[in-house]
């Protein structure tokens, strides 16, 4: 059995499941009767995602994104495209984001693919840290949880790869 004394839950399973329902409802409603190319951004949201698109109800196509933008617990401040999408122009695009904390990846994400000349673009974040946000008027379309100015782990996102598997969120103890 795996022990993880060096974290703290924040958001158990159980919550993450029943506000996943609720977001799928809402987003259910804005794509009614559309084809939706969702976009993942790997590797974070990859728990979300999944979890996500078999509570929707719409048809779908899913394509992945892949970024770099951390170190640890720290942005870098620079963006690296380690993935990229395929084509999308026309297209009503669902884009699933782990977290949006400084606005900087999200606002690279958006100014990358309204590039591609979809017909629809919108954003869906499991978190939102707005106390750490950079960009002003940068912010996710839907969102699972606002969360306080805190290093979290869990359901896909990680530190140093560690602790994505878990089913909740997390902080890490010992001020990470």
């Amino acid at each position: 059995m795996q022990t993880h004394d060096d974290i703290t839950e924040m958001i158990s399973a159980s919550t993450i499941n029943a506000r996943l329902d609720e977001l799928a409802a809402e987003i259910d409603a804005e794509f009614a009767g559309e084809d939706v190319i969702i976009i993942c951004v790997l590797r974070g949201a990859m728990m979300f995602m999944t979890d996500m698109v078999r509570r929707l109800n719409f048809p779908m196509e899913i394509d992945f994104l892949q970024l770099k933008s951390y170190e640890e617990t720290t942005s870098t401040g620079e963006i690296t495209l380690l993935k990229d999408v395929g084509d999308i122009s026309g297209k009503h695009v669902l884009v699933f984001e782990d977290i949006v904390d400084t606005g900087n990846t999200l606002q690279f994400i958006l100014q990358h693919l309204a590039a591609k000349n979809p017909a629809r673009l919108k954003t869906c974040a499991l978190l939102d840290n707005p106390a750490r946000r950079q960009i002003a008027g940068i912010a996710p379309d839907f969102t699972g949880f606002a969360i306080p100015n805190k290093f979290v782990v869990g359901y896909g996102l990680d530190y140093n790869e560690k602790y994505r598997n878990l089913s909740y969120i997390a902080t890490i103890n010992g001020g990470k």
